[in-house]
């Protein structure tokens, strides 16, 4: 045991087994003794708290402070323990005294400053306390067969730093006040189920948002819950912080995920996204999520194998917090809003991050003006489902390239031309195909705008297909007009490309668009402001 610096200790109340308040400082020297019933190295300490309060416990406070309050009564009766046990099942004093680790022993003077600490079990540490304790006191130090008692031994973790304890112990510190309106359920309603009668799920079960659970996913971002972080479309209803952390719980997040999904409401409240033609339109358009940067790593993200699947906690639950947000606070429900003649499964959810590292060009990110080391969230109104393009035999890049062109032609409809912003994901063994002969994202682009050039009399409606360019449309027309190719999409910017999936298997993907430009919905990128 080593002298600890000289520092004040938190001051606390807490109360005892018999309800009565104890006070830290007391105007006395106190061994404050941190246990929790369930971790056997405590339960080896306890005779000793005991045997201290009996020895020295006229002249100096000799407290257990326990760590919930069913396992303290367990361990006043196991010891016949006459030393006060106080209850800190709300374990805010055990997070103001930073611990990692029961048994956690203290000793603090009359005013509160910390003289000794040790944590665990150490034979050396109680024979050095008990000398400590009889000087102050003057009193006769115990007999104790100290022969009886390993050297040492380690604790146990403290219920202070367990996983969701924590968080919701940082969010009471930092002072979050939560200001939505509560309800509360009779004993005999199901949660779940009000939560559906209520029209506040997707379709699936939601997490209950307790507010012990809001707490703990506010821990993901240093703003204000009180902030307004976008007003939403279509009931244009501002959106705090707060709301979208209750949305966020219901989904399924952890708070680190929460920078993200506020980054990607900011995006698509945008007059530029325009969620509110996205939501209604009756077209199968939905937000489509894609993460860059250092925190795809962080978030346990997945960009190889099943990338745009299922499975993955993070791509799952980011996405499907931001339809909740969109469904519970502006309105965008099925139904009603929200028009979709057929919809698709990607309107749960549809978020996925780029394999950068796999990739043999700049990230989307970068691409964008940002810097390889910032984290960014590009949101696109996109059709609400990939469709795969298969290809295992091209060998040159130029063949990769024109196949893949032939696979976005159907894009909307064959015959739709002069289109706007899609999605193509190119899996890593596609990707090196084209990355032997050095082919840029350019060079890919300007492939699939030559492959994809048909005629305008190759577009024209006609018996065959009522799909096409009226020909009415176009005034007086000549041959050489008839023959002249348009491009598939409007410029080669609107091919966006990005790399994504397993490393086995030639499958690309694309995710076509919804309209593009001022009359529809053009895709915006935001950073994310991560909480450290």
């Amino acid at each position: 045991m080593k002298d600890s610096p000289t520092n004040l200790l938190p001051a606390f109340e807490l109360r005892d087994t018999h309800a009565a308040a104890r006070k830290f400082p007391s105007s006395r020297t106190a061994l404050i003794c941190f246990v929790k019933e369930d971790c056997p190295t405590c339960g080896m300490t306890m005779p000793l708290i005991e045997t201290a309060h009996r020895a020295f416990g006229e002249s100096i406070d000799v407290w257990a402070i326990g760590q919930d309050a069913e396992g303290n009564a367990k361990l006043v009766d196991r010891y016949a323990l006459s030393a006060p046990m106080l209850d800190d099942s709300a374990l805010k004093t055990s997070f103001e005294y930073d611990l990692d680790t029961v048994p956690t022993i203290i000793l603090a003077d009359a005013d509160g400053h910390e003289q000794r600490r040790f944590v665990g079990f150490g034979r050396d540490d109680w024979r050095e306390m008990f000398a400590e304790l009889a000087r102050q006191s003057e009193l006769p130090s115990p007999a104790v067969d100290w022969n009886s008692y390993p050297e040492s031994r380690p604790g146990c973790g403290s219920k202070s730093v367990e996983p969701g304890i924590a968080e919701r112990l940082e969010a009471n510190a930092r002072g979050d006040k939560l200001t939505a309106r509560r309800i509360e359920l009779g004993d005999a309603e199901d949660i779940f189920e009000f939560m559906f009668e209520r029209g506040l799920t997707d379709g699936l079960p939601v997490v209950p948002p307790t507010p012990e659970r809001v707490m703990w996913m506010l821990t993901g971002t240093r703003r204000d819950p009180r902030d307004v972080v976008a007003i939403v479309p279509p009931n244009l209803a501002p959106v705090t912080i707060e709301k979208v952390a209750v949305n966020a719980v219901m989904a399924g997040c952890k708070p680190g995920y929460l920078p993200v999904v506020i980054a990607a409401l900011e995006a698509v409240c945008t007059d530029t996204f325009n969620i509110h033609g996205i939501m209604s339109t009756t077209w199968g358009a939905t937000p489509v999520i894609v993460v860059n940067g250092p925190i795809r790593h962080r978030l346990d993200m997945t960009m190889g194998m099943m990338a745009l699947g299922y499975g993955t906690r993070s791509n799952a639950t980011i996405g499907r917090a931001l339809k909740l947000v969109l469904r519970n606070v502006g309105g965008a429900r099925p139904g009603e809003i929200e028009r979709s003649t057929l919809g698709a499964p990607g309107k749960f959810t549809t978020c996925f991050a780029e394999w950068e590292e796999r990739s043999p060009w700049e990230p989307l990110h970068v691409e964008r003006g940002f810097k390889r080391d910032e984290n960014v969230v590009t949101v696109f109104g996109l059709e609400a489902g990939s469709r795969q393009i298969a290809d295992q035999t091209s060998r040159t890049a130029r063949a990769l390239g024109g196949s893949l062109g032939m696979g976005l032609e159907a894009c909307w409809h064959p015959k739709s031309y002069n289109s706007g912003e899609i999605l193509l994901i190119v899996c890593p063994e596609h990707a090196d195909t084209l990355a032997r002969e050095k082919w840029t994202k350019a060079d890919l682009r300007a492939r699939i705008q030559e492959v994809t050039a048909r005629p305008l009399r190759e577009l024209l409606r006609d018996d065959d297909s009522g799909e096409g360019i009226p020909l009415s449309a176009l005034g007086p027309v000549t041959e050489e007009r008839l023959a002249e190719k348009i491009a598939k999409f409007r410029q080669p910017e609107d091919i966006n490309i990005i790399v994504a999936g397993g490393n086995a298997g030639k499958f690309s993907a694309v995710f076509a668009g919804w309209v593009s430009g001022p009359m529809g919905s053009s895709s915006v990128s935001r950073r994310i402001e991560e909480a450290t």
